[in-house]
């Protein structure tokens, strides 16, 4: 009798637990049919994208443009029933804006000219007009015997372009095959060596030219336009379009007479040296994991020669969508969902290393590191979500895999094992944290829109960015939810 009833009690346990993970399951396709009704029948996810990049435009870190997006998210974060939403600063340095420039051929012929001043270019003094001096594949001795030459002349840095970015990174979700992952390598104009870069940059500043022009590698009057606050030794400098830059330059070698009139004004912001981080959350419901935090987090910040669309407007209004579809549906995580939008992560990922510096790193922030349980971050590519990049986690892997399989029709595809580099993810590696950025499209990513001035409003579709938000709001309620953590 005694085996009979211990028999009776199994097979009732046994039945229990299965009945417990068929609500379980149960609960988790409604939930999913909630997220996905909210985001593609009723999504908001256009009206962030829409006030970033069309009536912000550019955010530069430490512009007022920048701020203003950042005020806007943390307010509207506010007003779609988020907690503790606020900006979280940290110092950057001075701002820029650029105010006015010109850059065009007047001799032998007047032909307007495709160029953009690069970031923290200072002024050039007053209009200049003259014949550019072309270094064109110079040694560092000769550019140094030429200084007076130099002094307050239009320079041209190199020789004409003849390799271009004509490729944009393979597509890792396509195939079972590992491919090379991350993005093409940029030319180096002239196949200068790093050395002999650094000592012509040297004789440049001692010369004081009136300002450097350099070709972009990319075709078509794309222009891939960066910069960098050189403080002291700013110097006027200007990025053309390689077909223009290459006419130019060609013309000077067969010794035809050009002139180019060149003007740039600009401006450095020293009046507030921070930029901020936003920060809002959904909290977590259950008393044993509510302290535990997902994280999710793109950058907000942008280059300046075009309103930043698919780098980075799509990914922070994405995260700030998927966390409205929760609040929206009611969700009640286990654990703490928090969204995080960068700033200044396009000048080396300032604004999440200073998060993790703050709240994560050393031993005072032991505890609040162990909490930390996962963080997914949209940065690079455009287009659907199709699946991640999981940084060698092979056991994340495999709770990734289950929770993609419900979102293929939605495009999701696989996720791979490797991982990638140069994105805000990268500031979490020290600490452990799961960290994992999604595999998205890459058709004309590289060779026309990162870094770009076209990165506009045309590059992107609105029914990826939907996915984007419904995608990232499952991973980040299934990883609130579950009984255990991803995998360190």
């Amino acid at each position: 009798m005694k085996l009979t009833i211990a028999g009776v009690m199994t097979v009732a346990c046994c039945l229990g637990s299965l009945a417990a993970q068929d609500r379980g399951a149960a609960n988790e396709a409604r939930m999913l049919e909630l997220i996905r009704r909210e985001g593609l029948d009723r999504s908001q996810v256009m009206t962030a994208f829409d006030q970033f990049v069309t009536v912000i435009g550019p955010r530069l870190a430490g512009s007022p443009q920048y701020k203003a997006a950042a005020d806007w998210a943390r307010d509207t974060l506010t007003r779609w029933g988020m907690s503790g939403s606020r900006l979280e600063p940290f110092e950057f340095g001075r701002g820029w804006a650029l105010e006015r420039q010109v850059i065009e051929m007047v001799e032998p012929r007047y032909m307007p000219l495709v160029g953009y001043a690069e970031a923290w270019s200072a002024s050039t003094s007053g209009e200049l007009l003259g014949t550019p001096v072309l270094l064109g594949g110079r040694t560092p001795e000769q550019v140094a015997a030429m200084k007076s030459s130099l002094a307050g002349a239009i320079v041209m840095m190199h020789p004409p372009l003849t390799t271009f970015v004509r490729e944009d990174r393979p597509q890792p979700a396509d195939s079972e095959t590992p491919v090379r992952i991350g993005a093409p390598p940029m030319p180096r104009p002239g196949n200068t060596t790093q050395e002999a870069a650094r000592q012509i940059t040297q004789a440049l500043r001692e010369a004081g030219p009136g300002i450097l022009i350099r070709a972009s590698a990319a075709e078509h009057g794309t222009m891939f336009v960066l910069g960098r606050d050189q403080g002291e030794n700013a110097r006027p400098s200007m990025i053309l379009a390689a077909e223009h830059y290459n006419m130019v330059a060609r013309m000077l070698e067969r010794g035809i007479p050009v002139k180019l009139r060149v003007d740039v004004r600009t401006r450095f912001l020293t009046d507030d040296t921070k930029s901020y981080n936003v920060i809002a959350e959904l909290p977590g419901s259950d008393p044993a994991l509510k302290d535990e935090i997902v994280l999710v987090g793109a950058h907000l910040d942008s280059w300046h020669s075009a309103t930043g669309a698919t780098d980075n407007a799509d990914g922070s209004a994405a995260a700030m969508e998927a966390l409205r579809i929760l609040k929206a549906v009611d969700a009640k995580p286990r654990r703490t969902i928090r969204v995080a939008l960068w700033g200044a992560e396009e000048e080396g990922l300032l604004g999440s290393k200073a998060y993790v510096e703050k709240h994560f790193a050393g031993d005072a922030n032991a505890a609040a590191r162990e909490k930390l349980a996962l963080y997914l971050n949209l940065d690079p590519g455009m287009g659907p979500i199709y699946g991640w990049y999981m940084e060698n986690n092979a056991g994340a892997k495999a709770i990734f895999d289950e929770w993609l399989k419900p979102l293929s029709d939605l495009g999701a595809r696989r996720n791979v094992l490797p991982g990638i580099g140069s994105t805000d993810h990268v500031s979490f590696r020290p600490l452990g944290v799961p960290a994992f950025n999604p595999i998205q499209d890459y058709v004309d990513y590289d060779v026309r829109t990162h870094h770009t001035n076209v990165d506009t409003y045309e590059r992107i579709r609105e029914q990826d960015l939907k996915q984007n938000a419904v995608a990232l709001a499952w991973f980040a309620y299934r990883a609130a939810m579950m009984d255990g953590r991803i995998p360190r």
